[in-house]
């Protein structure tokens, strides 16, 4: 018994399908070796960081400095609220 017609595809046909599935294919390996080059980027920004002492005591200063304006802006802002308030 022969295939029904409609499952038959010409030369033509399956040449377009898999030009189609190779371009895709290109594609993806494409932003798979951009993601590949990201991570390898991000990964060497993280050791740099890591194995750099200044670089972490920076950061520790920063930190303590933002908790500081953190903490003064909160009581700033509790005191402008405070004042804000009518008297009852």
């Amino acid at each position: 018994m022969d295939a029904p017609e409609s499952d038959k595809y010409s030369h033509e046909d399956v040449l377009k399908m898999l030009q189609d599935l190779n371009k895709d294919l290109e594609q993806m390996l494409e932003q798979m070796e951009k993601l590949s080059v990201d991570a390898a980027w991000m990964a060497h920004d993280m050791v740099t960081a890591r194995s750099n002492p200044a670089l972490a005591e920076q950061a520790k200063r920063l930190n303590e400095a933002f908790q500081k304006c953190l903490n003064e802006v909160e009581k700033n802002w509790k005191e402008v609220l405070e004042e804000s308030m009518p008297a009852s």
